[in-house]
């Protein structure tokens, strides 16, 4: 980086101490799966997609925290690539890998399978087409940054490459709309009950979308996997007898106290002291208002929670 070769060595070992922690979360992911039952459903394949270019990033940084290689690649479309390749393949894979995972838990149904796997592969293959020929471009010299380049350098079939991949992600997305539209019109034929992944951990026991409660009756907790020993019991399980349930009140108050803060900060940035006293007395005041309200839960009697329990709903 032109740092002096302290701080490059200290930034380097810094970065491969962080390799390791990286490295055993990888395997820790890969052991989840080692001789389970694997479903191969959309959640499935965005998981699969993100430890796999997750996996290819982190390598590419492990490069780069080498002194003498990151003097090539520093502030060069290598970079680039490499932090795209863990932002995109890493994290976004993942975000799609968890929306798709707890959409039915939060609506009732499910994302339309086929479109969601086809929109996963448009997105993989498109992220590689696009971000491949980058990390080729860092090696040949091409930096960040540069609104336009001499000829006669050769970049010109790896832009196009690109561009081309970005045209592919672009497919993806439209997708990806495109599911969430047929899923949400076609609702009412796609409820899947409060299990719809056969999962094995107790937020599938809640019904879904949740209620105003979390668990109708309090479940009983033996080992690691406590709902799929629940669904193993379930038939000689006696009737559950239902209770009331105090249930906390709706209300608006966080939201008001964060707009406030909200303004604070802003004012705070921008030195508007009026502004800055407005939004902290605003924020106070409602916490002392919050404080003070003794209605902040209800109880729901067993008759209606029973009621509840055996009534389908969805968003």
């Amino acid at each position: 980086m032109g740092a002096g070769s302290d701080v490059n060595a200290f930034f380097g070992i810094v970065t491969m101490f962080i390799g390791i922690p990286t490295g055993v979360q990888m395997f820790n992911w890969l052991a989840t799966m080692w001789k389970g039952k694997i479903t191969f459903t959309s959640p499935m394949y965005w998981f699969m997609g993100f430890v796999s270019t997750f996996t290819f990033g982190g390598m590419a940084g492990m490069l780069m925290a080498s002194p003498g290689a990151d003097y090539q690649v520093h502030n060069s479309l290598f970079l680039v690539a490499h932090f795209h390749t863990m932002v995109i393949g890493g994290a976004l894979f993942g975000i799609f890998a968890g929306i798709t995972y707890w959409w039915p838990k939060v609506t009732g149904f499910k994302l339309n399978e086929k479109l969601g796997k086809t929109a996963f592969w448009f997105w993989l293959v498109g992220f590689f087409v696009s971000f491949t020929p980058l990390y080729i471009l860092g090696f040949m010299g091409a930096t960040r940054r540069m609104d336009h380049y001499a000829a006669g350098t050769g970049y010109q079939p790896f832009f196009i490459t690109a561009a081309i991949g970005v045209a592919i992600i672009g497919i993806g997305v439209a997708i990806q709309v495109l599911q969430v539209i047929v899923s949400v019109k076609n609702r009412k034929q796609n409820l899947v009950g409060n299990d719809p992944w056969d999962g094995r951990t107790l937020e599938w026991a809640a019904s879904s979308p949740p209620k105003e409660y979390n668990f109708a009756v309090t479940p009983v907790v033996h080992g690691r996997d406590a709902f799929w020993d629940m669904k193993r019991e379930a038939a000689s399980a006696k009737p559950p007898k239902y209770e009331d349930i105090e249930a906390p009140r709706n209300t608006g108050m966080a939201i008001y106290v964060s707009a406030f803060f909200f303004i604070f900060g802003f004012a705070a940035v921008w030195h508007i002291l009026w502004l800055a006293i407005v939004g902290l007395v605003g924020a106070i005041v409602c916490v002392i208002a919050r404080s003070f309200d003794e209605h902040t839960h209800h109880i729901i009697p067993a008759a209606e929670v029973e009621k509840m329990e055996t009534e389908r709903t969805f968003i």
